[in-house]
């Protein structure tokens, strides 16, 4: 059985982590499979991507058995977390966490490296990692702390504390809660709706809030100018204005 299922339906792809034993604890092999996973999501074919687990969990973590073998902890992580930490920011389409179970450690640094987070009324959150005696890893600080704000972000890093799916909501960490049984059909209509978009539109507005994070507003300004003209001169624009005009849905491609 491998590690990562993925699947396509039109343009939104599935990836699924796949060791629903362990609740998708990350181990070497899971973490090829995403790297493959997210390669083939470069596909201009591929206009959406869905992240989530098989099983009663969304990702619990690093698996603790696989981690002790490490001779150099802060090697591992940048051999093999970082690439797909980066691989998810870099895809100039939207990513959808699609929490499904318990989301933990570095599962919860997954998810929160996603553009969106919907979330199963069966999910929890728990950062994981100060309850073992470590720190926030695998873009944990850099993504719960855009999220959440420093303050909010510092306590519950550091208290370990288990939230619901409702107080993540409350909090912001997720845009959605939906009933499990409904779960599923809710998680496709979304990835859906956001695949029928202008997606090189949605791609640079990624990059813009990804850029604005450290930017000056000069700099802020100027890729803006940069990433409009870039999005006047596609065709998913000329169909936008067209629709408008003639008062109907836009068709838009992703070009």
């Amino acid at each position: 059985m491998a590690e990562v299922e993925v699947t396509r339906d039109g343009a939104v792809q599935t990836i699924t982590l796949n060791r629903p034993d362990v609740l998708n604890a990350f181990n070497r092999a899971l973490h090829a499979g995403l790297r493959d996973a997210l390669t083939q999501a470069r596909d201009p074919e591929v206009r959406a991507v869905v992240i989530t687990g098989a099983g009663r969990g969304f990702c619990a973590g690093q698996d603790l058995k696989e981690f002790g073998e490490m001779p150099n902890i802060g090697a591992g992580l940048r051999e093999t977390y970082h690439p797909n930490v980066l691989a998810i920011r870099a895809l100039e389409k939207p990513v959808i966490a699609a929490v499904n179970g318990a989301c933990a450690g570095a599962g919860l640094s997954l998810a929160c490296a996603c553009d969106l987070r919907i979330a199963s009324d069966a999910a929890t959150f728990v950062p994981g990692f100060v309850g073992i005696g470590l720190v926030p890893d695998s873009g944990g600080t850099f993504f719960v702390h855009r999220l959440l704000g420093a303050g909010r972000a510092f306590e519950w890093m550091t208290s370990n504390r288990r939230l619901s799916a409702a107080e993540a909501y409350a909090w912001g960490l997720v845009s959605e809660v939906v009933e499990a049984d409904a779960f599923p059909a809710r998680v496709a209509e979304l990835a859906a709706t956001l695949a029928a978009g202008p997606t090189r539109a949605i791609g640079m507005t990624k990059r813009l809030f990804d850029h604005a994070d450290t930017a000056t507003l000069e700099e802020q300004l100027e890729l803006e100018a940069q990433l409009q003209a870039a999005a006047a001169a596609s065709e998913d624009f000329r169909e936008g204005v067209a629709a408008f005009v003639e008062k109907r849905a836009p068709a838009f491609r992703g070009r």
